[in-house]
C-alpha cells in the first residue's frame, strides 16, 4: 500500500470520528432543550449519530481476475435524527407546557452518550496513532535513502 494512501485513510477515520464527537457535544448541550409537545414549530431537539460507512476500491484478483475489494479509509455519508420519542416532563409554569402542563425533553441518555464519546476518543487515537506510524515509517526510509 502506498505511504500517502495510508495517511489518506488514516485522516478519514480522524475525520469520522471527530465528527461523531461532534455530534455527541451537540447532543449533550442541546439536552434540556424544551420543546412543546404537538407543536410541529417547537419541537424539542432530536439526538444525532452519524452513519459509518467504509471506502472501497474494487480490483480485479491477481491470478484469478475474481474482483476483490480493498479498503479505502471510512466516511459518514449521513447523519440521522433519533426516532425516540421525546421526555414529557410535567411543568406547568413552563412557557412551552402544552394544555395539561407537559413540556417535551430530548430523549437523550447523558451515560449513553459519554460511552459514545469514550469509544469515539479511542477510535480517534487509534487512527492518530496508524497515521504517527506511517509517519515515522517514512521518515525512517528517508534517512535510509540518505546514506
Amino acid at each position: 500500500m502506498p505511504l500517502f494512501e495510508t495517511f489518506a485513510i488514516s485522516a478519514s477515520g480522524m475525520t469520522a470520528n471527530r465528527l461523531w464527537l461532534d455530534l455527541i457535544t451537540n447532543n449533550i448541550v442541546n439536552l434540556n432543550t424544551a420543546g412543546r409537545p404537538g407543536d410541529p414549530a417547537l419541537q424539542p431537539y432530536r439526538r444525532q449519530v452519524p452513519v459509518f460507512s467504509e471506502l472501497l476500491e474494487s480490483a480485479a484478483g491477481p491470478v484469478t481476475g475474481k474482483e476483490r475489494h480493498r479498503g479505502r479509509g471510512v466516511r459518514v455519508p449521513r447523519v440521522l435524527d433519533d426516532p425516540a420519542e421525546p421526555r414529557m416532563v410535567h411543568d406547568p409554569g413552563h412557557p412551552y407546557a402544552d394544555e395539561n402542563g407537559y413540556v417535551a425533553y430530548p430523549n437523550i441518555n447523558v451515560a449513553n452518550e459519554m460511552v459514545n464519546m469514550i469509544a469515539a476518543t479511542r477510535a480517534y487515537e487509534a487512527s492518530v496513532t496508524a497515521f504517527n506510524a506511517a509517519k515515522s515509517m517514512a521518515l525512517k526510509a528517508l534517512e535510509m535513502g540518505r546514506g
